[in-house]
């Protein structure tokens, strides 16, 4: 316990510090780090990018603790909080950038019918809370493939997906599947290509339909990342990061290239958001964010 309230106590003092000399637009951190990462701040960001993170990486951080450190990186999104926190949100000028809380959870998904009903009842009931907060995107998943072969996983994608899309297109919302690896992470997942999740868009046929394009896991499942990303970008409305292998920083430790790769994203002309989501192995996780940040600030 007494550990906690350390790593508590220092993480409030980092942040007290970065809320402190946010206005002069440099990001202190409280760790030791080479003096060129402490000058990096929001003002220098190329505008490109609309750079967001996952909230779920910096859970021994308060929602709100993180919007301060996110505010001063120049961070415009958090990435897979539901309604409790938008207002949080909101307090500190930061945008829902993929809205969660309407999922049962990764495995039981639109491609399994059994699950229809209840997720038809979350999603109808979320769609309009997250319209109604001026938000635009809601997370879904195909789920596990229990055996299904992909053409059944399609068919009963589009049959669950179909009225909530049509919900969706009367909101303002889009519906945004997870692309996720079927190989380390989330064994036995569906929509594990992007082949796959591009098949099922050009059957649902909407523009509030699209895909969440996770470089991390298809560098797994598939690689020939930047390929892929040109091929596809049509029904890619959001990205996530992460160093390959382990899901940590995306720094020279790890094997992706990612200044190529957002370069890439550019170049199609992508408006939305890109979502840092690797756990930090670096005890000073803010840092380790400002670094992500900037290297993906092409």
């Amino acid at each position: 316990m007494a550990s906690n309230q350390n790593r508590r106590s220092a993480i409030k003092k980092m942040l007290a510090g970065t809320a402190t000399i946010a206005a002069s637009g440099v990001l202190v951190t409280s760790f030791t780090q080479p003096e060129k990462d402490k000058q990096m701040a929001a003002d220098t960001l190329k505008g490109n990018i609309n750079h967001a993170v996952c909230q779920w990486c910096y859970s021994s951080m308060t929602v709100e603790e993180l919007c301060i450190a996110a505010k001063a990186i120049g961070i415009k999104g958090i990435d897979l909080v539901g309604p409790k926190d938008w207002p949080t949100l909101k307090k500190y000028g930061l945008y829902s950038s993929m809205c969660n809380g309407a999922e049962i959870n990764l495995t039981d998904g639109f491609g399994d019918k059994q699950f229809h009903a209840q997720l038809q009842k979350n999603y109808s009931e979320m769609i309009p809370k997250v319209a109604e907060a001026g938000y635009k995107q809601l997370i879904c998943f195909s789920g596990s493939r229990r055996g299904k072969d992909d053409e059944t996983g399609w068919n009963n994608c589009v049959e669950g997906l179909k009225p909530l899309v049509a919900l969706a297109e009367k909101h303002n919302v889009v519906l945004v599947m997870e692309l996720l690896n079927s190989k380390i992470d989330h064994k036995d997942y569906q929509c594990d290509r992007v082949s796959w999740g591009a098949e099922l868009c050009r059957r649902l046929g909407s523009e509030n339909f699209k895909l969440l394009y996770d470089i991390y896991h298809m560098q797994i499942d598939e690689g020939d990342v930047i390929r892929n990303i040109r091929d596809h970008h049509q029904y890619i409305s959001h990205y996530h990061t992460g160093g390959v292998p382990g899901r940590n920083e995306i720094d020279e430790t790890q094997e992706l290239y990612y200044p190529a790769i957002m370069k890439a994203i550019v170049a199609t002309g992508h408006k939305g958001y890109v979502a840092q989501e690797f756990i930090p192995k670096n005890p000073d996780k803010i840092a380790s964010l400002t670094k992500a940040v900037h290297i993906c600030d092409v």
